[in-house]
């Protein structure tokens, strides 16, 4: 099925940053989810940790005024916001375990029906796993947000009934944004919370995994 109409990357970013109330200790994943930091409202305070041991990060800076020594979990370089600090990795850890971070914004490769996380080893033999600290983010942050395209380049769904690939988190995934739709995880199933312009819902569901539900749906399809 050809889609003609799907969110960029960044309109996918502005969404997940609508979403995150004020006063949010918010950490940004590794790769798309940090692009979530240059849509965050300025009238908002929101405090940006990074695992690398960083609290207070700002948008990404200006071409030309790079500080080579200020630099987020992925090693790209970012501004450090007033009031913002460093610390020690094992600091940055116990935040995130201690539960102490409200959201949480990752990639993922796959994610069930019961919200499952399947995000830092795809099983190739010859793939590299890294997990860094997403397993502790998975399960120390208080909600996790889910950005990724909704299709693997190869056509197949990333939201399934059962992930796959080996596990990061179990039933962890609070709130999924793809390119095709932002997605809840409840307790009834997945409930579709918005659609990309012009997509229908049985368009939605032919080219998703596991069985989806309306917003006005009380019960599981």
């Amino acid at each position: 099925m050809t889609i003609e109409h799907r969110f960029t990357r960044d309109q996918i970013a502005e969404r997940v940053a609508q979403d995150i109330h004020e006063g949010a200790y918010v950490n940004l994943g590794i790769g798309l989810p940090t692009k979530v930091a240059n849509y965050l409202p300025s009238d908002r305070e929101v405090f940006l940790h990074s695992e690398n041991g960083l609290l207070g990060m700002g948008p990404a800076p200006a071409p030309g005024e790079e500080d080579e020594d200020l630099i987020n979990a992925g090693k790209q370089p970012v501004t450090l916001l007033t009031g913002g600090s460093y610390f020690h990795h094992g600091d940055s850890f116990a935040m995130m375990r201690g539960g102490h971070l409200d959201i949480c914004v990752l990639g993922a490769f796959q994610v069930s029906e019961r919200g499952d996380l399947a995000n830092w080893h795809t099983g190739a033999p010859d793939a590299i796993p890294a997990v860094g600290g997403a397993m502790d983010l998975a399960i120390g942050a208080k909600q996790v947000f889910v950005m990724m395209d909704h299709q693997t380049k190869t056509g197949e769904s990333k939201i399934v009934r059962e992930c796959s690939y080996p596990l990061t988190g179990v039933a962890c995934v609070n709130r999924i944004y793809t390119d095709l739709a932002v997605i809840d995880v409840t307790a009834d199933g997945l409930r579709v919370i918005e659609m990309a312009p012009g997509l229908t819902f049985e368009e939605l569901q032919a080219v998703t995994g596991a069985p989806l539900l309306a917003a006005e749906q009380g019960g599981k399809a």
